[in-house]
């Protein structure tokens, strides 16, 4: 379904989804009843209640979110000053705190548990840009991926997203108050993408970390299958059978890291990897997952701006190499290895 003109988003969906939450609120006596009185006939710990409560919680979450961003429209002079340096930072402490108040919830309600391993991306070097690549699996990784960076690391994040995420009004409205970009799928718009991209990593500073996913979309067998036919397809068989040797990620796209490295000569780049919900690949494996008992791990590597590879040719082998690593370590951490001795529990 094509996402609907802006216009269309703030007068209709987000009020939609204000009035939405204060309904759920008024009534949240009668689907808990309804959720309990379900529960016992289906597996699980109280698995119908449990999903009644995360869908309620997103849904109130979403429209406070909104309701504060309301204000801080009306208190920038109706919009005049948003994006004044002032505005922007009140912006990312906001997104901060309702990513707080999320990751509680999902601790509580899912017993979710976020461990980080290796390099913590200002150990490198503090106070230089980083453009931070994550692979993509899972329900929520990338609101983890900006929770940990946002909060425990105190980075401004400007973020490459998919275009269809602007049907979440709060998402929405958020991130286009700050620098980031929402790119339409497609082949046809690739080289358009990638100019956005290079704009967006200009003038990157420090405290700044450009995020990108340069698998283009969330792993599925499919999907990687898809991604060998597409290197194929361009005449790419050495790339081809990289990726056919890489069994727990896509192959990465390079001309997004291309242009921002271009753009932003002097940034560092993390590697992000994750394991623990790269399993649930359809909304029936996250139903039986409930509740969740999970234990997420993330490893960072930090890599400085003098061990980047200069030639275009070269960076996209780095890539390749990077994602292989990445591509072991998923296989040994997903298949249950203990890494606690290494790990700081900061969920």
């Amino acid at each position: 379904m094509p996402l609907p003109p802006r216009w269309v988003r703030r007068l209709l969906l987000a009020p939609g989804v204000v009035l939405l939450a204060v309904l759920m609120v008024t009534t949240v006596p009668v689907w808990a009843l309804l959720g309990l009185a379900v529960s016992p006939f289906v597996p699980g710990r109280l698995r119908p209640l449990r999903l009644l409560w995360i869908g309620a919680v997103y849904l109130v979450w979403d429209a406070a979110a909104l309701i504060a961003l309301f204000g801080l429209w009306l208190a920038s002079g109706f919009g005049a000053r948003k994006r004044s340096p002032a505005f922007q930072r009140a912006h990312y402490v906001l997104a901060g705190r309702f990513l707080q108040v999320l990751f509680w919830q999902a601790r509580w309600t899912l017993r979710l548990r976020i461990d980080v391993v290796g390099t913590d991306p200002d150990t490198a070097l503090p106070g230089r840009p980083e453009l931070v690549l994550c692979r993509h699996a899972g329900p929520g990784d990338s609101f983890i991926l900006i929770h940990a960076l946002v909060n425990w690391f105190q980075r401004e994040p400007r973020i490459v997203l998919k275009e269809s995420l602007q049907w979440d009004p709060a998402i929405d409205v958020l991130l286009n108050r700050l620098p980031n970009r929402f790119i339409a799928p497609g082949a046809d718009g690739r080289d358009s993408a990638v100019r956005q991209i290079g704009h967006l990593a200009t003038d990157l500073d420090d405290d700044d970390a450009f995020v990108i996913f340069p698998e283009g979309g969330n792993f599925t067998p499919h999907r990687r299958l898809r991604a060998i036919a597409r290197l194929r397809a361009l005449g790419l068989e050495r790339m081809a059978l990289r990726a056919e040797r890489m069994q727990h990620v896509l192959a990465p796209q390079p001309g997004g890291l291309l242009a921002a490295l271009e753009a932003s000569p002097d940034a560092g780049v993390i590697f992000v990897a994750h394991t623990g919900l790269d399993q649930m690949l359809t909304v029936t494996d996250v139903w039986r997952e409930l509740p969740m008992d999970k234990r997420i791990v993330m490893r960072f590597w930090s890599v400085p701006p003098e061990e980047i590879p200069a030639g275009q040719q070269e960076r996209i082998d780095w890539l390749f190499d990077w994602w292989g690593r990445i591509d072991a370590w998923i296989a040994t951490n997903r298949d249950g290895v203990d890494v606690s001795s290494d790990a700081d529990d900061v969920a």
